[in-house]
């Protein structure tokens, strides 16, 4: 007798894992309350008004040492060579101002996305290069994705390629940030919204955690 096997959707993975959906206890606690922490921090500390003043005050030194801390909060969205690359970028006061005033254009700037994000990844090439590169994917959507969660996802390379290879959806991806793979992302992050509809996507935080949970998770935490 022939037998069939039957091929699990990223969806019926996910709520393998977490039964309750967005609304999963599991899920709240290993996946979403820590990036919505991030972003509380963030409105609190970087909002558009005190980021202007701290900038006003040419005090770029505390614009870093806030968006490090909110950083902080993501726990390990970004590896710990990421995070050091990050921070010994901007050490010195000259880097520091250059990252701090193109921080805040690409997060709450009057030009088009497209615009900032080539603006902010030129200027990235500026700061210092140690032993990582600070150029990433991780580092040009951590802070946009943070601040603005119902506009902007993370991303995150590899599984991200995973997620957009098992739905046959063309990324366009190119390993230094630029706007034809974002915005092919954000056209994907809305065929995942699409596909889990019924669960009722809050915002990309969402969205995000649904690629890692269904493309990294292994067991139940």
């Amino acid at each position: 007798m022939a037998t069939t096997t039957s091929i699990e959707s990223p969806k019926d993975r996910f709520l393998r894992f977490c039964p309750g959906g967005f609304s999963d206890p599991l899920y709240l606690k290993y996946e979403r309350d820590y990036k919505w922490a991030a972003h509380e921090e963030w409105n609190e500390l970087l909002n558009e008004d005190e980021f202007e003043r701290l900038l006003d005050k040419d005090d770029w030194q505390e614009v870093i040492r806030r968006a490090l801390r909110v950083e902080g909060k993501t726990k390990k969205l970004m590896s710990p060579y990421e995070k050091a690359a990050l921070r010994d970028a901007v050490k010195e006061q000259a880097p520091a101002r250059l990252f701090a005033n193109v921080l805040f254009d690409l997060v709450y700037g009057d030009d088009s996305f497209e615009v900032r994000l080539r603006e902010f990844t030129a200027d990235l090439r500026r700061l210092p290069q140690r032993a990582t590169s600070p150029v990433k994917w991780t580092l040009a959507t951590i802070f946009p994705f943070v601040a603005l969660p119902e506009e902007h996802i993370y991303l995150k390379p590899t599984v991200t390629q995973k997620a957009a290879k098992r739905r046959r959806f063309a990324l366009k991806y190119k390993p230094l940030p630029n706007w034809d793979t974002y915005s092919h992302y954000l056209r994907f992050a809305q065929v995942l919204r699409d596909e889990v509809a019924d669960l009722k996507p809050r915002d990309m935080i969402d969205i995000q955690s649904y690629i890692w949970v269904t493309e990294f998770w292994k067991r139940t935490p």
